[in-house]
């Protein structure tokens, strides 16, 4: 079944949501999952998109997450770290009540930075990094997952794909955003390679022996490799050390050890930092902003492709068509409406 559906921004939200609500979330845990898997499918990257439900849904059958969870703010110390409890829920409900408390400190104090701790996190960064540059701040955002990635040199998993996102706020256009992991490829598209039944490029993976491989299913068995060699193995650490040791929270060889399996969602914290261009520029000649669409504008000149255009092009197109999903997709969603936590093994 191959024949696409076109599905509205809004109907896919409601639908998405409907299957949360069904399998027993919280309308706050429900809405933010909901939210970011249709936010990957608006933009063309299905790999953070609807494929993304059963896992969540698994990791709740399996007892990893609370699926009522209700995160909780810690007041205001006066400090320019905002701390949010996910109470053992999903990193973007947490997130999404924090983000205001975090963008009003950063513009007040310059900089400021969200800790949440106790989450299972999902999907990507860039909606954690947009939803700060719409407020006008620059965002980093960076958290640990669980022992997928060999370190370079190295022939055994100990580091997560370790993801880090950054966001440029951009006046009347998207912003500047990118979001990688600090793997050759994210771990979800080595599992849509086996599901598709493709081999990976060479220099993505080894196997359970250490050795290299193109096998998908070796691959998950194995170890995911650094981007950049040592650089990226260099950069896998340092995020464990600031979202994982420096928060308090799990670095990605212990979350293996608590989840015992790589097929849940990850339970971790997560480190978002946001700043303030004005604020960092205050006294000096010319306007952050101004001066940044001069870069951008000079790298666009010479051909040159901004991180997300792609992606903001294909919002465009699903804002206005709507969303194309096959007939395979729509059973999928169907038979997870109905089912709830029975769909899922």
């Amino acid at each position: 079944m191959t024949e696409a559906v076109m599905m509205s921004v809004e109907a896919l939200q409601n639908r998405v949501l409907a299957i949360f609500e069904r399998a027993g979330l919280n309308k706050i845990q429900a809405a933010a999952l909901a939210h970011v898997i249709v936010a990957g499918e608006r933009d063309a990257c299905k790999s953070h998109g609807i494929y993304r439900i059963e896992g969540a849904l698994r990791t709740v059958k399996a007892g990893k997450v609370k699926p009522d969870a209700v995160p909780a703010l810690a007041p205001d110390d006066g400090s320019a770290i905002v701390r949010v409890d996910a109470q053992g829920g999903f990193a973007n409900a947490a997130f999404e009540l924090g983000v205001p408390a975090l963008a009003e400190r950063a513009t007040r104090l310059g900089i400021a930075a969200m800790v949440i701790n106790d989450c299972s996190h999902f999907s990507a960064l860039w909606p954690e990094v947009e939803a700060v540059t719409a407020r006008g701040l620059a965002a980093l955002a960076m958290c640990p997952s669980y022992a997928t990635v060999a370190p370079s040199g190295g022939s055994k998993p100990l580091l997560g794909t370790n993801p880090f996102a950054f966001g440029w706020p951009r006046k009347d256009q998207p912003p500047y955003v990118f979001d990688f992991a600090t793997s050759v490829a994210a771990r979800g598209e080595i599992e849509l390679h086996r599901r598709a039944g493709k081999q990976l490029p060479e220099g993505w993976a080894i196997d359970a022996a250490g050795n290299p491989t193109t096998d998908p299913v070796a691959a998950l068995e194995g170890a995911m490799m650094p981007f950049g060699g040592h650089k990226g193995s260099a950069i896998a650490t340092m995020i464990e050390l600031l979202a994982g040791i420096m928060i308090g929270d799990l670095t990605s060889p212990e979350v293996l050890d608590y989840l015992g399996t790589t097929i849940l969602a990850p339970f971790h914290g997560e480190l978002i930092i946001a700043m303030s261009p004005e604020a960092f520029a205050k006294g000096r000649p010319g306007d952050p902003f101004a001066r940044a669409e001069v870069l951008f504008e000079t790298i666009v000149g010479q051909g040159a492709r901004l991180p997300s255009q792609r992606r903001f092009a294909a919002r465009i197109q699903s804002e206005a068509k709507g969303i194309s999903l096959t007939a395979a997709e729509i059973a999928q969603l169907d038979a997870l409406l109905a089912g709830g936590l029975a769909a899922v093994n």
